[in-house]
């Protein structure tokens, strides 16, 4: 990777120093429960009981933020009586004043990091050391201690107190919209983690990104021991994403679509067991027999590889690292796994696993199984797991797809320009079509593209995807279209919502559900009708057999991290055999009573799992509540409920999900289809 070893070492010198700043100082509040007392004492005359209550949550939480450097007890108790506010008027309208701070700051700041990165995310050409020094750095990290240190914090959490997540569950039942944005400002200061821990988190996830985002195979440069060549000389794959939808794309290829699939498993097995050797990863010198593991030369001379020395899994514990840090200083979410679930998706991370179990041990998986292996009349091999014979495109010869959208989005601009278009195909009117789209920016990706949202009104959502100097090809086209249903939410969520404290979703499940909805209609978007009386129940197989991949993948990052916390002093290369271990022992559980292989470790293989820590729950998450959205939908207005629902705004899911389809978040709804669907099929 010639083009990024010169920036790897620079992130690795960057991140050591911001680690080395990372000392263990004693941080413990300085407030005893009798001056807390005293100040619960002074405030409760003329309260009601919820008045009180409400108070004295206020109180506590204020007392256990409150360090030496804040003052002395005395002026604990002075704050806490010069600054509860006990007419709820007042209150409204202060809650008010700092909403429009937080949208100010929280907006600048995120613009300020979308301006840092972006030559780290878009296509501006070669990447030099210096990019990702600027990309890495996180103008808002320090934001949390200087309001502890101005007292902005304590106004907050003595007047709009912290509740837990089952608190939000049961009390929000009867809260009103008011109430519930007060609770979520509440959110903002339950901690006190150090600027130095966050910026060095930030850096360690940024270098993993560069990591990843450039990590190319070129596919015309893979050979088998004939030196037979399966891939166009110009095709340029990004792992795991493009690797992935090229094995998808060659279901109806005949014989050399299986001679590609089983060479692009093959290349995923070298990456995840980092024997690939280094001189092939983005780089056209040398070709490369991945079936032998052999190198060559241009000139066919078999030549010494040097296999990649473990990156992968040091970019791994390092993001393990950073975030292991910040655990001493999260009292109620003192992992970063507790903080991934019960803190960011707001759901128990045991409750999640339960549930993904639950679907990947269901008899309908094997069921599904078993019509794969009778449409492809063969038996099932590993990278099925990827298997794209339900959705209707695979039906359609992939350079017809390619020719369509690359006469339509040649670049950007063409893309950004035909956006209301999709919008009024999707039944918005032209005046919203416009409106939507007027809030959201596409930007050619370096990788396989993201959705970047705005972070206060007046800004724009953007639309990074890889877009080829030949135009945007269909995979580039999906992905997209994928995209774009995040932008919309992003857009919808932040300026049609009642309160900028519930700007947002849930969870980023939430976002991943429109983006899947979004997705599913990329070939109605092409104008290309299928009239077939089946395919709503091949859309059930499709998403039922997407959601038992991703779970699977899902799972392994999750026990993954478990093991980091169990085994924190682990090199890069014992981490290594954990992670195949692990991807082996959930495959053999849960995929080879399907599959009739075992020992595969393809789980493994999703590039998230080290650029994004324990984030691809949130796509099985999201896929959940697509399926239920999109059922409950099915026979209503799609861009009414699409308007009603995203500007529910950041309830908890559970509150979310009962306000947008009046029913809890369940796996039940797509077996019962799944059995539908079957059946109809037989």
């Amino acid at each position: 990777m010639k083009s990024i070893g010169r920036i790897m070492l620079i992130m690795l010198a960057v991140t050591t120093c911001t680690t080395a700043l990372a000392h263990k100082k004693e941080m413990k509040s300085n407030i005893s429960k009798e001056a807390t007392q005293k100040v619960i004492n002074n405030l409760k005359d003329g309260l009601s009981p919820e008045q009180t209550a409400l108070m004295e949550r206020g109180v506590m939480q204020t007392a256990g933020l409150w360090f030496e450097e804040n003052g002395t007890e005395q002026e604990f108790i002075s704050f806490c009586n010069d600054n509860f506010i006990k007419d709820a008027a007042e209150k409204e309208m202060v809650f008010l004043k700092i909403s429009q701070y937080m949208e100010s700051l929280g907006g600048h700041f995120n613009k300020i990091s979308l301006e840092l990165m972006e030559n780290l995310h878009l296509d501006n050409g070669p990447l030099h050391p210096v990019d990702a020094m600027f990309g890495s750095y996180s103008a808002g990290a320090h934001m949390s201690d200087d309001f502890y240190a101005n007292k902005i914090a304590f106004i907050i959490t003595l007047n709009f107190p912290y509740f837990s997540l089952n608190e939000k569950n049961e009390l929000g039942k009867s809260w009103s919209r008011l109430e519930w944005a007060y609770a979520r400002l509440g959110d903002y200061f339950t901690s006190r983690v150090p600027a130095n821990l966050k910026q060095a988190t930030s850096a360690a996830e940024t270098r993993s990104d560069i990591y990843i985002s450039e990590y190319n195979i070129m596919m015309g440069y893979l050979r088998d021991k004939k030196d037979n060549r399966f891939f166009p000389e110009d095709m340029v794959l990004l792992s795991h994403w493009n690797l992935r939808d090229e094995i998808k794309s060659n279901y109806n290829a005949g014989k050399i679509g299986i001679e590609k699939q089983m060479m692009i498993y093959e290349v995923m097995k070298h990456i995840i067991a980092q024997d690939i050797p280094q001189e092939v990863i983005n780089s056209k010198d040398y070709t490369w027999d991945p079936y032998a593991n052999q190198l060559y030369s241009l000139d066919g001379e078999k030549t010494e590889a040097t296999p990649e020395p473990d990156t992968r899994y040091q970019m791994l514990l390092e993001n393990f690292k950073s975030k292991q840090a910040i655990d001493p200083y999260e009292p109620d979410m003192n992992t970063y796994i507790k903080r991934s679930f019960e803190g960011s998706m707001e759901m128990p991370q045991e409750d999640v696993e339960k549930l993904f179990t639950e679907f990947i041990s269901a008899p309908q998986i094997k069921e599904v199984g078993k019509i794969i292996e009778e449409r492809l009349g063969r038996k099932l091999q590993p990278y099925d797991i990827w298997y794209d014979g339900f959705k209707a495109r695979s039906s359609i010869d992939a350079s017809t797809l390619d020719a369509m959208t690359q006469k339509l989005y040649p670049n950007a601009p063409a893309m950004e320009a035909h956006l209301p278009v999709l919008l009024t195909k999707l039944g918005w009117s032209e005046e919203r079509a416009d409106y939507l789209a007027s809030k959201i920016k596409v930007n050619p990706a370096r990788g396989s593209g993201h959705a970047w949202g705005a972070g206060m009104k007046g800004e724009y959502a953007h639309l990074r995807t890889r877009i080829p100097e030949t135009g945007m090809n269909y995979k580039g086209y999906n992905i997209a279209v994928h995209e774009f249903g995040h932008n919309v939410e992003q857009t919808i969520s932040l300026y049609d919502v009642d309160y900028f404290l519930l700007q947002g979703v849930p969870n980023t499940g939430f976002t991943e559900a429109l983006a899947f909805i979004f997705q599913a209609k990329d070939l109605y978007l092409l104008d290309m009708k299928d009239n077939d009386p089946m395919k709503v129940h091949m859309k059930t197989l499709d998403e039922i057999w997407g959601l038992y991949e991703i779970m699977g993948v899902s799972l392994v990052d999750v026990n993954v991290w478990k093991w980091m916390y169990a085994n924190p002093d682990a090199t890069a290369a014992e981490l290594k055999d954990a992670v195949i271990s692990i991807a082996k022992d959930i495959w053999n559980k849960y995929y080879a009573p399907v599959f009739g292989v075992e020992d595969s470790p393809i789980l493994a293989i999703y590039s998230h799992m080290i650029a994004s820590p324990l984030y691809l729950s949130n796509y099985a998450y999201g896929s959940i509540i697509d399926f239920q959205v999109s059922q409950y939908i099915e026979d209503k207005v799609f861009n009414e409920e699409v308007d009603r629902i995203w500007k529910l705004g950041r309830l908890t899911p559970k509150a979310w999900m009962i306000e947008a389809v009046g029913e809890e978040m369940s796996v039940d709804p797509m077996l019962k289809a799944c059995d539908k669907a079957v059946k109809a099929l037989k």
